[in-house]
């Protein structure tokens, strides 16, 4: 990878790492307050409570995930630039297109489709549960 492609890569990076740390983590929206405790709670509001905490979580979780693998991305970068780019299992170039998506990419195509374990499979029967 070129000098000039690489100074790319690390500012994309780094421009993806400030961008999730300055959003920061989404709040968690109580069930209740202390004074709502005396009253009757609403039993219609605490299930739409109790999704939003469940998408919040989520949403923070793939954050600290997404954050975690520009990290390594990084630091990959700075420990050997001239291999940034290349698939960790089959040593090829990850696509150009890859990297401009998903900069923190550490295998192409052909190798991600191997790692994931497959997905949405159409079941043949209701008790097909392999």
């Amino acid at each position: 990878m070129s000098g000039d492609r690489i100074a790319a890569m690390r500012r994309r990076l780094e421009a993806a790492r400030d961008e999730l740390v300055s959003a920061g983590d989404l709040e968690f929206e109580p069930l209740r307050d202390d004074a709502d405790a005396l009253e009757r709670p609403d039993e219609d509001a605490a299930p739409l409570t109790e999704m939003n905490q469940v998408i919040a979580s989520k949403r923070n979780r793939e954050r600290s995930e997404r954050l975690a693998r520009i990290q390594a991305a990084l630091r990959r970068l700075e420990a050997d630039p001239d291999d940034f780019g290349l698939c960790e299992a089959c040593e090829e170039e990850i696509a150009p297109r890859r990297l401009e998506v998903m900069p923190w990419a550490r295998f192409c195509v052909a190798c991600q489709a191997k790692q994931d374990p497959e997905r949405g499979g159409a079941r043949r029967s209701l008790t097909d549960y392999e």
